[in-house]
């Protein structure tokens, strides 16, 4: 995201698009858990930035161009009601968010129609702010690439991502060889340095990029 401080509105678009990420991944998880009775119904589903910014997350998301929010421990989600209903809470955020996305792609291909941003640049483009457009069209260009690449990296099955937790949900009896990457990748934090690792290098096209580039690109071409 830093990368992108040259186009002012470009920035402003992807941290706009970050914040947001993180406002509706809240709101996405809460309220799933809460309708499937996995949640005290009392319970605010309002965000709380202590339980949903990740700081290793915000620092991969000023460096790679996008992060994660704050990893939910697949302790905290009950399976005995069924695996499909825990499964549901971890894949609610990244859904949502990539549902939203695609609202903001829409939108922009309504208010700039004879703009050609979405057929030639990828995602990496918009997120180092490496793309040319109208003021307007940057801030809404990164607001949408912002969601993206937000819900597409949460999806990928590391911790401290949604990802994993999506995974370990849907599987029927986590084996020892499950157990034991649970171990080093979420207690040990190991995912999280792979994750900060992938973010910083090689410093010109971190390798973070690489998936968001191959998957996101196809959205983006969808409204190109």
């Amino acid at each position: 995201m830093l990368f992108a401080l040259g186009q002012p509105a470009a920035f402003a678009g992807l941290l706009i698009g970050f914040l947001f990420a993180l406002v509706l991944r809240a709101y996405a998880i809460r309220v799933t858990a809460r309708t499937l009775r996995l949640a005290d119904a009392r319970d605010s589903v309002a965000p709380r930035p202590r339980e949903d910014i990740d700081p290793f997350g915000a620092v991969a998301a000023a460096v790679g161009g996008t992060g994660w929010g704050k990893a939910i421990d697949v302790d905290e989600v009950p399976r005995g009601r069924g695996r499909g209903r825990a499964a549901a809470v971890f894949a609610a955020g990244p859904i949502v968010t990539l549902i939203v996305a695609q609202l903001c792609f829409f939108a922009y291909a309504l208010i700039f129609p004879a703009s050609d941003q979405l057929a030639i640049y990828r995602p990496s483009d918009v997120l180092r702010g490496e793309f040319d457009d109208a003021l307007g069209g940057q801030v809404l260009l990164g607001i949408a690439v912002g969601l993206l690449a937000f819900g597409l990296l949460a999806l990928i099955p590391i911790p401290p991502l949604d990802g994993f937790g999506l995974l370990w949900s849907a599987m029927r009896h986590p084996g020892a060889g499950m157990q034991t990457t649970r171990l080093w990748l979420d207690h040990k934090n190991l995912g999280v340095v792979i994750l900060l690792a992938c973010s910083f290098f090689p410093f010109s096209y971190p390798l973070l990029l690489v998936p968001l580039d191959l998957i996101g690109t196809v959205f983006m071409r969808l409204w190109g």
